[in-house]
């Protein structure tokens, strides 16, 4: 009897095994879809970050505020007949914008 016992506890972990630990057991579907969750998240920030330059590219063709916006922006520059006036908070340094160059008279 207590052989019998033994042998069919055997099979049992012999039948487990594949579940537990082979090919498409429960721990490597879990690893798959840890996996799978965060390839959605990656894929999430990427769509929104290709949507935001989408819109920049849109805005940069159809446009010339944008255009306007970055070149006064990152740039500094002003147009002309344009006064330029900057206030500078207390402890802040003023951070001077690039000057223009002088038309020369050729």
């Amino acid at each position: 009897m207590r052989l019998i016992t033994l042998a069919l506890a055997a099979l049992l972990l012999l039948i487990q095994y594949p579940l537990w630990l082979g090919k498409g057991g429960w721990l490597r579907v879990k690893d798959f879809e840890a996996q799978v969750d965060t390839a959605h998240k990656k894929n999430a920030e990427l769509i929104a970050r290709n949507a935001k330059l989408d819109s920049e590219v849109r805005d940069l063709k159809d446009g010339t505020g944008a255009v306007e916006e970055r070149a006064r922006y990152e740039l500094s520059m002003i147009k002309q007949n344009e006064i330029f006036i900057q206030i500078v908070g207390k402890g802040q340094a003023a951070a001077l914008p690039p000057l223009a160059p002088k038309p020369s008279d050729n």
